[in-house]
């Protein structure tokens, strides 16, 4: 296959799994492929990511595709001449807690480390059509990093004992060691997948190892590691969609035609007002008001919803958050003390927030709790967001308590984080409220929860 047909399958996986590309962006690849050594394995790398890759969330799916399209074409000639024999497993966690403690110095080692450890125990098996995790699982459990961690803590400690001296030294060195072992998990299914592409060819092993973007991932549906990565992307979200509120505050509106501007500017055209002058638009900041199921089944949603919406909470004149299960109370005072959502989560949980009777959700008594207590505060420019799938026990709906609190905002919607069609089954009544809000929107995932909130600024 050629360099250029390689480019070309490493650009259209890209694209299948949600990557964008353009056009230029692909050419500006070749061209880097032009200057780049292509017998050096992290140079070729290094030259498509920078013309290919524009977010960070998508760097973990570039590597993917990456070791499979390339993976047999560039050889990785950093793992040669270590020379280190047939070490038992006892030697390979040695040598891997040195490594780690010689930082970039020790990556040609873990590499090795990596391929003894594949070769020993991942038990691949030539001709099946599988993505590789149990492999992975099986390589990581021989190693055993907590006992390499104990290792790492044993050698600090005796090497230099102030490294660990008190809780946050030793947390931060804890945290670090984390963070290098996960690099050589990594590394170790990067392995894996180079031993399966060359069993079964990219193109098979691409189908296999598809997985969705961080924006792409269910809520309701997503994996711990999935989770982290959506953690990890939606502080910057959070950043740029704020920007974008900002810009559009200053200029998407022209304000009222400013007349005697107006006039005078129309004297150097004979008094024909050609150019129209306006007043300087200084628009209201609207007022937010979230309730948030945080019931077990859509918790993972609640918090990264409250999460974005409060990041954004300096473009609103006011946000006030409530949590409900089967009861109802306010964390507008818990989050704004709190570092972030899941220390805010920790503490409702700690505290039986949101819960009334039995803690099975009952949106109609929690609506009603609402209308009652809260209805009064709200005025034309509030608007308010209910997170949640409408899924009530078979509880009574109340929606006639969602109308009163329609009529007393602005603007009222709804984001389910099941999929449409899931939506009026079971004991799901979002149909009952569906006709006192503005809109209920389908949000399934990061990508549709940002494409609502550019749309609600």
């Amino acid at each position: 296959m050629s360099l250029i047909t390689t480019l070309d399958a490493l650009v259209d996986e890209l694209r299948a799994l949600g990557v964008p590309v353009s056009a230029s962006e692909k050419a500006d690849a070749a061209a880097a492929l032009g200057h780049a050594d292509l017998a050096d394995r992290e140079e070729v790398r290094s030259g498509l990511v920078v013309t290919l890759v524009k977010s960070a969330g998508h760097l973990s799916a570039f590597d993917r595709v990456f070791d499979v399209c390339f993976g047999q074409r560039v050889p990785d000639r950093a793992t040669g001449g270590v020379g280190l024999g047939e070490p038992d497993d006892a030697t390979i966690r040695r040598l891997l807690a040195e490594s780690i403690e010689a930082g970039e110095n020790g990556s040609l080692m873990q590499r090795h480390l990596a391929g003894l450890l594949v070769d020993r125990h991942a038990g691949i098996q030539p001709g099946r059509a599988v993505a590789g995790t149990s492999y992975l699982f099986r390589a990581m459990r021989a190693l055993d990093v907590d006992r390499v961690t104990a290792a790492l803590v044993r050698r600090a400690e005796a090497r230099t004992p102030a490294t660990l001296a008190g809780p946050l030294p030793r947390r931060l060195f804890l945290e670090d060691v984390e963070r290098r072992l996960a690099a050589f998990r990594l590394e170790v299914e990067a392995e894996i997948r180079r031993r399966l592409v060359a069993d079964r060819g990219a193109d098979a092993v691409a189908k296999t190892l598809r997985r969705p973007l961080p924006e792409d991932v269910g809520f309701l549906t997503a994996a711990t590691a999935e989770l982290h990565e959506l953690w990890d992307t939606i502080q910057p979200l959070s950043r740029k969609l704020a920007a974008r509120m900002v810009h559009r505050r200053r200029h998407g509106h022209r304000g009222r035609i400013d007349v005697r501007r107006t006039m005078r500017a129309s004297l150097s055209t004979g008094g024909i007002p050609v150019d129209l002058r306006h007043h300087t638009p200084r628009p209201a900041k609207p007022e937010l008001v979230v309730l948030a199921d945080i019931s077990g089944s859509v918790s993972a949603f609640a918090a990264f919803t409250l999460q974005l919406t409060y990041a954004l909470r300096s473009r609103f004149a006011r946000v006030r958050c409530f949590v409900f299960v089967d009861g109802l109370d306010e964390v507008t005072d818990l989050i704004e003390r709190s570092a972030n959502v899941l220390e805010v989560a920790s503490e409702i949980n700690r505290l039986g927030l949101g819960v009334w009777l039995d803690g099975r959700s009952d949106y109609g008594n929690a609506i009603e709790t609402f209308c009652r207590d809260h209805a009064g505060e709200l005025r034309a420019r509030t608007t308010v967001l209910v997170l949640g799938d409408a899924r009530s026990n078979y509880h009574a709906p109340r929606a006639d308590a969602l109308g009163r609190i329609a009529g007393r905002c602005g603007h009222l919607f709804w984001l389910n984080p099941e999929p449409r069609a899931a939506w009026d089954s079971g004991d799901s009544v979002i149909g009952r409220y569906a006709g006192y809000c503005d809109e209920v929107v389908e949000c399934r995932n990061l990508r549709q929860l940002r494409a609502f909130v550019e749309r609600l600024a």
